[in-house]
């Protein structure tokens, strides 16, 4: 038998170890981002990246600055995640390999977000100074700056605290200004931003939620009872007053932490609204948005959020009835459960297709997880006091 030349021998096996080698390192696991969410863990300033379908913590992320009033917002193509921070940071995170790709710092004190229909820009609603700053959302460079400037009563200028920004078909971003009583549009549809103005709108907006069809903006009245509402469809026609009346000659309660309409709930023609100062959920007709009902509840309802398929109503409360929450059927419209997932609840979130609901127990550092067909509970994950939970399906929703 022939013996092959010793060079090309050495050079054979060398290719042979290598195929070896590459073949025996393991693949990156190929996967989607649907079924990924992200929990604020307001105390470390980190967030907790999650899988929705394994129901597990796969990271503890740190980096995010001051958490104790954050937000997050999706890119359409749900691969970054947008944290919003009370320090007036805005931080981009990649869901896929965990890490921060972006931040700066870009106010004093921020509020929340939206990201535009089209996915360009990324705005910031802003407390300090008052207003609005729109980014790309690829270089998180800045492409507008809106003041929230407006007239005093004593005839000088302030800025007002943005509250309700919420993003609104046609590439326009939507707002409220707290002092002000004012709601703002911003389209950012062309080249040149157009800023409308809607003035008188009641007293002290301070939240606001949009349909999620895109057509109404309401923001609620914390100086009044009532709402405020613009039909974007007619924006010729003003802001709308709607359920002016429905707690006047009534003493209200102490109101410990203001509801958030950003977690409102539909089912069919209905609408529920957690009430200001009071122990209700309120139940409107959404064609003429009248008051239809009033539900009693165990404390001041803070999120009253629907299940995706509407069939429930889940409330949870400010302290001090923060320790549980209570589920309405929207049939019969009364409360069918309460549960006690532990210690400071506030926050949650269903899966996309509501077979489930995550629950924050911010001091007991724990996420709660439930069906919600039978109330079991299914898990508890750790969390460093866990506040919002927000869920990847948000990105291909309005105002979500």
């Amino acid at each position: 038998m022939p013996l092959l030349p010793f060079k090309p021998l050495l050079v054979a096996a060398a290719l042979a170890l290598l195929s070896v080698q590459v073949s025996a390192e393991p693949l990156p696991e190929l996967r989607g981002t649907g079924d990924l969410g992200v929990v604020i863990e307001r105390a470390s300033g980190s967030v907790a990246l999650v899988d929705t379908t394994r129901r597990e913590v796969l990271r503890h992320i740190e980096g995010f600055g001051d958490l104790s009033h954050a937000s997050v917002k999706f890119t359409r193509d749900a691969r970054h995640a947008f944290v919003f921070g009370r320090d007036g940071g805005l931080t981009k995170l990649d869901l896929l390999t965990g890490e921060i790709v972006g931040r700066i710092i870009q106010s004093g004190n921020s509020i929340g977000g939206a990201i535009s229909q089209d996915g360009r820009f990324v705005a910031v609603g802003n407390y300090e100074p008052g207003g609005v700053k729109v980014f790309d959302t690829q270089t998180l460079e800045l492409v507008a700056d809106v003041p929230a400037d407006y007239a005093t009563p004593d005839g000088g200028t302030a800025q007002a605290k943005v509250v309700g920004l919420v993003d609104a078909p046609g590439n326009r971003f939507v707002f409220s200004l707290f002092e002000a009583g004012e709601i703002w549009t911003l389209d950012m549809s062309d080249d040149e931003p157009v800023l409308d103005k809607y003035r008188d709108v009641g007293k002290e907006p301070y939240d606001a939620l949009i349909t999620a069809n895109g057509r109404y903006y309401i923001a609620g009245l914390f100086g009044e009872d009532g709402m405020a509402l613009l039909d974007l469809w007619h924006p010729e026609n003003g802001v709308q007053r709607i359920l002016p009346d429905y707690g006047r000659g009534e003493e209200r309660l102490p109101v410990y932490k203001m509801p958030h309409l950003e977690g409102w709930a539909m089912a069919g023609d209905l609408a529920f609204f957690p009430a200001v100062g009071r122990h209700e959920v309120l139940v409107a007709d959404s064609d003429d948005w009248s008051l239809v009902g009033r539900i009693p509840v165990q404390g001041q309802p803070i999120f009253v959020m629907s299940r995706p398929d509407e069939r429930q109503v889940w409330v949870t409360f400010a302290h001090p009835d923060n320790g549980r929450v209570q589920v309405i059927d929207t049939q019969n419209l009364e409360v069918i459960e309460t549960l006690a997932p532990g210690e400071s609840i506030l926050h949650k979130e269903f899966t996309p297709r509501g077979e489930h609901i995550w629950i924050s127990a911010r001091d007991s550092n724990q996420v709660v997880i439930y069906d919600t067909r039978t109330f079991e509970e299914l898990a508890r994950l750790p969390a460093e006091s866990p506040s919002g939970i927000f869920f990847t399906h948000r990105a291909h929703q309005i105002g979500l």
